[in-house]
C-alpha cells in the first residue's frame, strides 16, 4: 500500500482511499476520519467547549435535555440523542432509552440474579442496559 499526502491550502480536505478490499484497517481508518468530522459542542453555565469524542463517557438524557458526561463535566448539548446516535462511530453503543456509552470508557458489569446487567463506567457514572439492548451490546462488545 502507498500513501501520499499533498498539501494545499488552496483546496477542501478530502481523502481518497483505493482499495482491493475492506480489511479491518480500512475501517479503522474510516472511523478515525469520521471521528475527526463529527463536531459536538458542549455548554456548561459559563462556558462553550468543543468536545472531543474519545474524551466522551457517554450521552445521557436528563428532563428532555441531553449531557456529554466526560472524566470530570456534564456538559448540555444541543443536539437529540437520536440525532447522535446516527452520528456516533462504532465506539459508541445505545445502552437504553436514554444513554449511549463509551464502549473504550467502560470499566466492568455487574449482573443480576434477575439477569440486567449494569454498566459503570471509568468516571463512576452507573446505568442499566435495557433487555431490548442486551443482546446489541452483547454482541458490540463480544460477550
Amino acid at each position: 500500500m502507498k500513501l501520499q499526502i499533498v498539501i494545499d491550502r488552496n483546496r477542501d480536505e478530502e481523502i481518497f482511499i483505493y482499495v482491493h478490499e475492506k480489511t479491518q484497517l480500512i475501517c479503522e481508518i474510516e472511523e478515525l476520519v469520521n471521528n475527526n468530522s463529527f463536531d459536538l459542542t458542549g455548554y456548561t453555565e459559563n462556558e462553550t467547549v468543543k468536545l472531543n469524542l474519545n474524551d466522551v463517557y457517554c450521552f445521557i438524557t436528563e428532563d428532555n435535555k441531553v449531557y456529554a458526561l466526560t472524566e470530570n463535566e456534564k456538559y448540555r448539548l444541543k443536539s437529540r440523542l437520536y440525532q447522535l446516535e446516527e452520528n456516533l462511530n462504532s465506539s459508541f453503543v445505545k445502552i437504553n432509552q436514554s444513554c449511549i456509552a463509551n464502549i473504550k470508557k467502560i470499566d466492568k458489569f455487574k449482573a443480576s440474579i434477575g439477569g440486567s446487567l449494569t454498566v459503570v463506567l471509568r468516571n463512576g457514572y452507573v446505568d442499566i442496559v435495557s433487555r431490548r439492548n442486551l443482546k446489541k451490546v452483547k454482541e458490540r462488545l463480544g460477550l
